[in-house]
């Protein structure tokens, strides 16, 4: 698998439209605004993808097809967790409708109060638009786990996903988006994909084992910023560094992104972080196709978010990216 990600870099500018994904979490759960969504946006969220004439990605098609640039925009729903109310309220919806989606589904939880049960997660796994990915067994701050617990908490999921459903799968997704280049290191052993928390649309250049996710919401689910999230295209870039997105004693980070020398209008990016607990435009530099970003203060937070934005000749373009920071 990692010879396989070494494939899938590939590391050329192209026209790739790019693939957005988007996160939902629970559906109809009014107690939890901050990971719910209700189910009439829901649906017209759904809508307005289809008016758009967007496609609706299925993962099958996405893992056979990654290498290949997107001459149409392809959208791709998951959903975390696997709470019940995804069952009771969103799953009858997708199901009449054949949307495909990913289910990730954290292995301890399964069949506790709120939670889908095997048989439930079974039921949505039989149909051929719908993929189970792993989240972890315990979805608890992995980061906060030594890395032999890190490995039995991954190596505990995969063995209860074997017993249940008689494989492993492909798609991971990292608990709160937060893993560090060891971690990461390890998933690549154990998957094919895995998804963050960060925002952003996947392009054939992307990172496969950090790929990004729109978070949607109440919070962040109005259908005004829906309209402009789901028409963003691929911010494309060759490499970033720091590799290791875990911050410790380097708070806060020197951060450089190196783009393609194809690229065009790189003078109009903008970029915003929340060092500081506060929310404001980040100090950039261009030198010709290298971004410098140097961080006003050190981020309060154990997650760092920075989102970078270009108006384009096409659009908008975005990038967004997370530090997962040990605090003293």
């Amino acid at each position: 698998m990692n010879s396989k990600s070494e494939e899938n870099n590939i590391k050329y500018y192209s026209k790739d439209l790019g693939t957005l994904s988007l996160m939902y979490h629970r559906f109809n759960e009014n107690k939890y605004p901050s990971t719910n969504i209700q189910m009439n946006i829901f649906k017209k969220q759904i809508n307005i993808i289809k008016s758009k004439n967007y496609e609706f990605e299925s993962p099958k098609n996405f893992d056979l097809k990654f290498n290949k640039p997107k001459s149409k925009k392809k959208i791709l729903i998951t959903i975390d967790d696997a709470f019940s109310s995804f069952y009771d309220n969103a799953w009858p919806f997708l199901k009449e409708n054949k949307i495909p989606f990913i289910l990730f589904v954290s292995t301890q939880p399964v069949g506790k109060k709120g939670y889908m049960t095997w048989e439930q997660i079974k039921d949505v796994e039989k149909e051929n638009f719908a993929f189970i990915g792993n989240h972890s067994h315990s979805h608890e701050y992995l980061l906060d786990f030594s890395f032999n617990d890190f490995k039995k908490d991954i190596d505990n999921s995969i063995k209860i996903f074997n017993e249940n459903l008689g494989y492993n799968p492909i798609f991971f997704s990292y608990p709160f988006g937060e893993y560090s280049l060891e971690q990461e290191n390890y998933i690549k052993e154990k998957f094919k994909y895995a998804f963050g928390q960060h925002s952003g649309v996947i392009d054939i250049n992307k990172d496969i084992y950090e790929l990004p996710r729109f978070p949607i919401n109440e919070k962040y689910g109005d259908l005004e910023r829906f309209n402009f999230l789901i028409d963003l295209l691929p911010l494309q870039y060759k490499n970033i560094f720091p590799k290791d997105k875990y911050v410790k004693n380097n708070n806060p980070p020197k951060l450089i992104i190196n783009f393609f020398k194809d690229q065009k209008n790189l003078k109009n990016i903008n970029c915003f972080s929340d060092e500081g607990n506060n929310w404001g435009k980040s100090d950039i530099v261009l030198e010709k196709n290298k971004l410098i970003v140097n961080f006003r203060e050190k981020f309060l937070f154990r997650r760092g978010r920075i989102n970078c934005s270009l108006n384009d000749t096409d659009g908008w373009r975005w990038l967004g990216l997370q530090f997962s920071v040990k605090l003293n």
